[in-house]
């Protein structure tokens, strides 16, 4: 993963951002010699907050198993099918 400074982050953005779209990979900004934050492309972005949405759908659908909260599977058809109509 590349770093750099929060400084040559203002000073040269537009290649920061070209290297990134290229590479795809995450960039660390630092700032004060700490890490600040991480610079990545939409694409990358975009994919991590779809995946991180699936996973807290399977966590609170195993929550709801460990609860007892479930239904058959004919009682699920049904739900859904007032969904789809």
């Amino acid at each position: 993963m590349k770093t750099e400074l929060a400084t040559t982050l203002k000073r040269e953005t537009n290649r920061i951002l070209t290297e990134l779209a290229a590479a795809r990979d995450p960039v660390l900004i630092t700032q004060h010699g700490l890490p600040a934050a991480y610079l990545v492309d939409v694409e990358t972005f975009e994919a991590t907050q779809q995946k991180l949405g699936v996973l807290e759908i399977i966590a609170r659908g195993e929550k709801a198993v460990e609860e007892g909260r479930v239904v058959t599977h004919e009682a699920a058809k049904q739900r859904m099918a007032r969904w789809l109509k």
